[in-house]
């Protein structure tokens, strides 16, 4: 029996339900309509679940309190669960009644310091202070969601508990939009400290709501999907001096300027955009303290975004080329340190062909879209790195809507409609079962 007949055969049985043996195209809908029924039942759960995360988000490496509830309803499951991997992480471990791989599935449960404007009953109204600034704590990128899809798939998953061919490791990381200034976090800490090991994962799964994806839609790319994400400061040194008498020192500020735009040559001009994007943005600029004083030193901090590793060390060089030449003939000295972050997100291209029978199985095959990379980042590209890992998109936004006034992610109007949560629950379980019944023992 091939892998996806075995897999619909035994998802026919963990729920309960006798049929005859049929071809693969005659129960492959029907099996995935009881993982839907299976889901719609417990998704007023999953609403609640996300609606708690929103209103009690927590910065990350502080999520203390959003920890303690996954543990304990992970252990109500009958769940083995470990807390406080990389500060804050949760791992839980379920073990099937059948031998069979280590299947991982990954929700990030870190927010933002955004204020939140969205306009819903269960807004955020909280703060905190975050780099010595009092700011407003929301989950602008949607983790709350993650949250609540993974537990609903963990309580999916527990009740097939006897019949699973494997175990399944749901991993609830913190810090996934960066640990604190001085401190590790995230999926690189999490790796660190063994959260693929004891037992080892065989491989991973993992996904991000898209607020601007329709609802009931999966978009997917083998390889390549996001970018890895680099952080640059450069520190130019000049002479002070009085405003009123530029000549009499070296500006600092009019140094860095010609640096950034320099910054931005190197995208336009010196890199093959046709081979894979990149982006280089200067996010902060600092220097002086006074309007009539020109001050000894400036810092710029930005941040790389590269879908190709020749292009990204190419573009390393070239930043640290430009930043010192540029601040030299302005009689300046320039510094630069870059700070390699998240690598590539990079979706194994076997592991890829093997599952996208199941998303289209629970999407629909028209809804399951082969998408371009885009520029963003995901330190889950550190799972995937020691292990074959798939990540892909599943839609937020209101059917119907304009996805080009659909609020972007980590702005204060992001929004996400939670019917999109259902096919996140459906496609967790479906490519654990899926997965398992190819490589487990029968």
């Amino acid at each position: 029996m091939d892998r996806i007949s075995t897999g619909l055969l035994i998802a026919v049985l963990l729920l309960g339900l006798q049929w005859p043996a049929l071809a693969q195209q005659e129960t492959t809908p029907k099996v995935y309509k009881q993982i839907s029924e299976q889901t719609e039942k417990i998704f007023d759960q999953v609403v609640e679940w996300r609606r708690h995360f929103h209103k009690n988000p927590e910065l990350s490496n502080k999520e203390e309190e959003t920890a303690e509830y996954i543990a304990d309803y992970l252990r109500d499951l009958g769940i083995k669960v470990e807390t406080g991997i990389a500060h804050t992480g949760v791992v839980g471990v379920l073990e099937g009644g059948k031998e069979g791989p280590v299947v991982g599935l990954r929700a990030d449960i870190d927010a933002l310091p955004v204020k939140e404007r969205a306009d819903v009953p269960f807004k955020s109204t909280k703060t905190t202070t975050y780099l010595g600034k009092k700011v407003g704590v929301s989950h602008a990128c949607g983790h709350d969601t993650h949250i609540a899809m993974l537990m609903g798939a963990a309580t999916i998953l527990a009740d097939m508990k006897n019949d699973l061919h494997g175990t399944v490791k749901f991993i609830f990381q913190p810090a996934e939009e960066g640990a604190p200034p001085g401190e590790e976090g995230g999926a690189e800490l999490m790796v660190k400290e063994g959260v693929l090991e004891n037992p080892d994962v065989d491989v991973i799964f993992g996904q991000h709501i898209n607020s601007q994806t329709e609802v009931g839609k999966i978009r997917y790319r083998p390889e390549g999907i996001m970018a890895a994400s680099d952080r640059f400061v450069i520190t130019v040194k000049g002479k002070q001096t009085h405003g009123s008498t530029p000549w009499t020192g070296v500006d600092p500020i009019v140094t860095s300027a010609k640096i950034i735009e320099g910054l931005q040559s190197i995208i336009s001009r010196q890199t093959e955009l046709t081979k894979a994007a990149a982006v280089i943005s200067v996010g902060k600029i600092e220097a002086g303290v006074r309007n009539n004083i020109i001050p000894e030193e400036a810092e710029m901090i930005g941040t790389i975004r590269t879908l190709d590793t020749q292009m990204q060390n190419i573009i390393h060089k070239k930043i640290r080329h430009v930043a010192t030449k540029t601040a030299e003939s302005m009689g300046a000295t320039a510094e630069v340190e870059i700070q390699e972050g998240y690598p590539v997100t990079y979706n194994d291209p076997e592991l890829t062909d093997q599952m996208l029978p199941t998303l289209k199985g629970v999407a629909g095959t028209e809804d399951v879209i082969l998408s371009d990379a885009i520029t963003g980042a995901e330190d889950f590209s550190f799972y995937q790195k020691e292990v074959p890992g798939l990540y892909w998109f599943v839609g937020g936004m209101p059917k119907g809507m304009d996805p080009a006034e659909a609020p972007p992610h980590h702005t204060p109007d992001f929004y996400i409609e939670e019917k999109g949560m259902k096919l996140g629950v459906k496609s967790m379980v479906a490519l654990t079962v899926d997965y398992m019944n190819q490589y487990g023992s029968q």
